[in-house]
Formats: C-alpha cells, sequence, structure tokens
C-alpha cells in the first residue's frame, strides 16, 4: 500500500475503506490470452496479459491498479532506503523552464531529442527529462552556509524522452517514473555520499530479490571517474558489459579495459615497403596475404566529428576501435565514420587502404597503446590496393607525445589485472549513479554557497538515478515460468490469491476473516469461470500464495505457493500464521 496515501487519508475513511483487499470480479483490468502487437520480451507480454499495463500510445502505458500497486510497492522500499540514508525528498514541477536548459546549453546536447510547450503567455518549456537545472535553481533561491551541507535532495517524478524507437514494454519508455537524486557539498563530501548511495541501492535491490552487478559506466560529456551502474543480467537486456569474476572487475563495453598484446620490441629494422593487395581489407586475409601475424597489422579508420574535423584512429589489428573512449579523448559530442569522399580527399585513396602514413596536419591522430614499442608492422598505405610493411617509429612515422585506450574490449581478453579472463553478460540498466562535479554549478549562476572563509564556493554535485517501471519489468523477466509471472511476496500486489469454487459463502466469510487480519488478498469470487480458468489466471498474475475452497477441502484451505507445484491442506489458523510471519521476514 502507498504509505504516501496513507498520511493523506482522514483516519475515518481508511478504517471504512477496504484498501488491502479486492474481489476479482469488481477489478478493473482482467487477463487476457492476446499479447501486445510485436511484443517480444516476456515481460511486456505478461504484464499485457495479467492486467498490469496497457498501452496508451507508443512509449507511454496506462499502468492499471495491479500495475500500479507493485509499482507503489517498489516506491515505498525506494523511498524506505533512501529516507535511512538521509536523503530529503522533494517534487521538482514536471515542465522546466526552457531558459534553465538553455542556461547550461542542454538544448542542444542533452543526448536525447527534447519535447517543447508554450504557454499562453508564450513562455517555453521542457517536459522534463532529467532534473538537474531544477535542482541547482531551487537551491540557488537559499543562502546555504558550509555549516548546511552536504544534503542529498530526491523525488519520484515523471520523465520525457522523446526516444526514438521505443520498444521493449516498459524498458524503453517516453514517458516513465524515476526516482532521481541529487547531492550538494564540497568534493569530499560527494565521495562520502556517493558510497553511501552504492550501499543504498545494493540494499534496495536486495530487498526486491535482484542481484545487481555494480559496473563501472561512461559518465557522458560530464566525464570523471565516479560513474557506474547497477546492472541486472538478462538477455532482455541492452547493455553489454564485462566481468572478471575472480578480481570483481566489472565494466560496461564503453569503459571496459583489458591487458593488450605487447610486442617484445628488439626486432632490427627492416626496410619499408609497398605491396599491392588488390581487394584485401580485412586483417585476418591481409596477414595471411602478407605472410604476418595478425597483430602486426594496424586497423586504421577515419571519423568526423560535429566540427567536421577528421580524425584518423589506430589500434593493433588484433582489435577494434572503441568509439565512446575516442570521443572522451577528443572531448567531441558527436563522431561519425568519414564519408567515403571524405577519406579519398584525406587519403588519396579509396575506403580500406587508410593508414597513419604521410596524412595531412589538419588530420587528427589518436594512437591506440597497443601500437606503442612496435616495430616492423603493416598499415594501410594511402593508396588503393596498396599495404606499407616493415613500418617503424622515428623512422617512417614520428612517434606520438601520447598513446591512448580507444580499444574495445572483448570475452576472453585479459582483465585490466593481468590474471582472469573477461566474461561478457547481458543486462537490464536498473539504477546509476555518477558525478556530476562542478559541472552545472559552474554554469549556473550563484550555483553556490558560503564557504568557511566566508567567500562563495561552487556545489560538487552528484546524481543518482533509479528507474522505477524498468525496475518492475526487470522483476518479471526474471522470475516467471510458462504460466505466468511469479511475483516476490515483497512487491506482489496481494499476498494471496483466494479462489472459490463453487463454495462463495465459505470463501466470503475467509475473505471477511482476512480484511480483519490485515492480511492483503486478492479474491476471484467468479461465479460463472471454470476451476481452470481461475488457476490459469492465479498463475498468469501470479501472486505469491494460492488459497482454494471447495467442497474437496472441507473445513481447511489447499495452500500452494506460486513458486511450488504441490499444495497441501492447512487450517485457516495456520494460513494466518504463515501469512504473517512471511510479511515480517
Amino acid at each position: 500500500m502507498n504509505v504516501s496515501l496513507l498520511r493523506r487519508l482522514p483516519m475515518t475513511l481508511l478504517l471504512e475503506g477496504d484498501f488491502f483487499n479486492m474481489k476479482y470480479s469488481q477489478l478493473f483490468g482482467k487477463t487476457i490470452k492476446d499479447t501486445p502487437k510485436d511484443s517480444k520480451l516476456v515481460s511486456h507480454q505478461l504484464l499485457y496479459q495479467g492486467g498490469f499495463i496497457r498501452e496508451s500510445t507508443a512509449g507511454r502505458y496506462y499502468f492499471l491498479p495491479l500495475g500500479e500497486r507493485v509499482q507503489n510497492k517498489i516506491i515505498n522500499i525506494v523511498r524506505k532506503h533512501m529516507d535511512a540514508s538521509g536523503a530529503q525528498e522533494l517534487l521538482t514541477p514536471v515542465m522546466h523552464p526552457l531558459e534553465l536548459w538553455q542556461e547550461t546549453n542542454r538544448t542542444s546536447t542533452a543526448g536525447f531529442e527534447l519535447m517543447k510547450v508554450e504557454d499562453r503567455r508564450g513562455a517555453t518549456f521542457v517536459p522534463g527529462g532529467t532534473a538537474e537545472e531544477m535542482l541547482v535553481d531551487v537551491v540557488r533561491k537559499f543562502n546555504i552556509s558550509y555549516k548546511d551541507l552536504p544534503f542529498n535532495l530526491y523525488q519520484f517524478s515523471l520523465k520525457f524522452r522523446d526516444e526514438l524507437r521505443a520498444r521493449g514494454g516498459l524498458l524503453r519508455m517516453r514517458e516513465f517514473i524515476m526516482k532521481d537524486a541529487y547531492s550538494f557539498g564540497t568534493e569530499e563530501q560527494f565521495k562520502a555520499i556517493y558510497q553511501t548511495m552504492w550501499d543504498t541501492y545494493a540494499a534496495i535491490y536486495k530487498e526486491l530479490t535482484l542481484k545487481a552487478d555494480v559496473v563501472a559506466a561512461d559518465n557522458g560529456y560530464i566525464g570523471g571517474d565516479y560513474c557506474h551502474e547497477f546492472v541486472v543480467e538478462s538477455e532482455a537486456g541492452e547493455s553489454r558489459y564485462f566481468i572478471d569474476e575472480a578480481s570483481g572487475y566489472a565494466a560496461h563495453e564503453d569503459v571496459a579495459g583489458f591487458t593488450k598484446y605487447t610486442e617484445a620490441g628488439n626486432e632490427e629494422m627492416k626496410p619499408r615497403k609497398d605491396v599491392e593487395g588488390k581487394g584485401i581489407i580485412g586483417v585476418a586475409e591481409l596477414a595471411k596475404f602478407l605472410e604476418i601475424p595478425v597483430e602486426k597489422t594496424t586497423k586504421t579508420i577515419l571519423f568526423e566529428n560535429e566540427k567536421g574535423e577528421v580524425i584518423a584512429a589506430a589500434v593493433n589489428g588484433l582489435y577494434d576501435i572503441n568509439e565512446t573512449k575516442l570521443k572522451h579523448i577528443l572531448k567531441c559530442n558527436e563522431l561519425k565514420l568519414a564519408t567515403p569522399e571524405t577519406v579519398k580527399r584525406v587519403t588519396k585513396a579509396e575506403v580500406g587502404y587508410a593508414g597513419i602514413l604521410n596524412l595531412p596536419k589538419e588530420v587528427i591522430i589518436i594512437m591506440d597503446d597497443s601500437l606503442r614499442g612496435r616495430k616492423n608492422f603493416e598499415c594501410g598505405a594511402n593508396k588503393t590496393n596498396y599495404h606499407s610493411i616493415n613500418i617503424n617509429f622515428g623512422r617512417d612515422i614520428p612517434e606520438p607525445e601520447k598513446f591512448y585506450d580507444i580499444a574495445m574490449a572483448q570475452a576472453g581478453y585479459t582483465a585490466p589485472d593481468g590474471k582472469g579472463k573477461l566474461v561478457e553478460k547481458r543486462g537490464i540498466e536498473v539504477g546509476n549513479i555518477f558525478q556530476l562535479g562542478y559541472h552545472y554549478s559552474n554554469l549556473m549562476k550563484d550555483a553556490e554557497y558560503t564557504g568557511e572563509s566566508g567567500k562563495r564556493e561552487k556545489y560538487y554535485m552528484g546524481c543518482y538515478g533509479f528507474g522505477i517501471g524498468r525496475t518492475l519489468a526487470t522483476i518479471v523477466e526474471k522470475y516467471h515460468d510458462d504460466k505466468g509471472i511469479i511475483w516476490p511476496a515483497v512487491i506482489a500486489p496481494y499476498q494471496v490469491h483466494l479462489v472459490s469454487i463453487r463454495e462463495n459463502e465459505k470463501a466470503e466469510r475467509l475473505y471477511k476473516q482476512f480484511i480483519e487480519a490485515g492480511i492483503e488478498v486478492l479474491y476471484d469470487d467468479r461465479e460463472d469461470i471454470s476451476a481452470g480458468q481461475k488457476f490459469a489466471d492465479a498463475d498468469l498474475i501470479g501472486l505469491p500464495v494460492r488459497l482454494v475452497v471447495s467442497k474437496k477441502t472441507g473445513d481447511q484451505i489447499e495452500w500452494k505457493k506460486r513458486a511450488e507445484k504441490e499444495s497441501e491442506l492447512i487450517e485457516f489458523k495456520e494460513v494466518i500464521n504463515r501469512l504473517q510471519l512471511s510479511s515480517r521476514t
């Protein structure tokens, strides 16, 4: 039950109302056999069939009564742990004044398309995608002293994302509830809150019965060392990440590192030579043709950024280029493969023969650290159909002042500590924590507090997001069988599913006794539905316990846990004892 609702309702209404129980005949949103068109994920199909959600328009969903009960229970668990961490709940307006986003230049760098709304006064607003500007704006309305720091403000609010492709049911929506939190303080205070939020999220997912890997991740244009995603392993997820179970290393593919091949470097220099290899482009085929190991080859890819600058990125032929890492090094927001026309203009060759030899000065050259210490290696000759072999730094090309890490990790590569092997996983991101640093306080006027010296100082900020709908869908992805959902008791919409098989008079008495005992019960009181259909509906909805009253059960009740095959006959008193015990654990 929504605790915040309890706070707002008068006690007389609470005593008279029936908030813990529902008769299925009166429930809005019954089960259905059909599945949504083009639905591929189990969570999308089962939540639709079970009567938890319905789609409004693409990416926007109605949460029906059953779905709303689950969502509220997740929210209350998150609220409990956030409050225990010392965070304080507030609520910001959904519509953000456009000028706040213009103040931070996020109208062009947000990373997702903005929707804009104009009111009758001509003022323009942005339906909030995230709330950094709003939180900074409300904080700067107060005269904050260092004595007031640190503090962490959070909310449960609607978020809007104009996603290009809304898909996956609740996993990728255009409108959804998020718990987002923002901490304000000094850099050292941020580090302490960051660890607190890490621990808080771990406790939340444990209570929700989800095993979440804490994965180092990309912090986008903010940058910095503090950025982690909480990812639940699932084939339904879009996050690809790598772990080394021996060391505990875990990182998203965007940032994952690994131990790279190191060349001995004690060879004698050989004469450089251009070799014709018409139509030979791939490194494996090229190495075979040139009769050299693949590790002697070089991949050189040309890119263009939003400024129109051309970048030549080069890695050992063993590896692929990680564009996210490359974007960070270049400090650019956009990166795309250079057009064939650009490649020919820069290299004087067709696509596939680019190299790091004799490129025009305006080309930015970024070399991966897998090229360091090489001798007698191959690279494109910047001449159609030709490859240069026995290239050496110092003689043929200048050695760069700095090598970078721009290589993409792959399963089986050696972990950064040089011991274990990376294992590839796929999962659903259900939460994230990351530093904002001084980014917003530098961009927004008066985002400052009074320090100990009396001088105005800028806030060092952190951000902590938790996807409510994504978490709900993830739980269904993890807990289901071929019959339906298997809800963990902590968030099930009701504790028990009471089924009457032509014994409604007896079931009604039990139903009232459940109410008196404070047990959450969904009572299937339908008289014109077969026992088989009622059982199928109970399995699909997935409440933790099914209780059956029939002539066969006599004075007892049939008890069956949703996740188990066997049932048993027990006394009503024992039913109450078991349910009350489970609610306390």
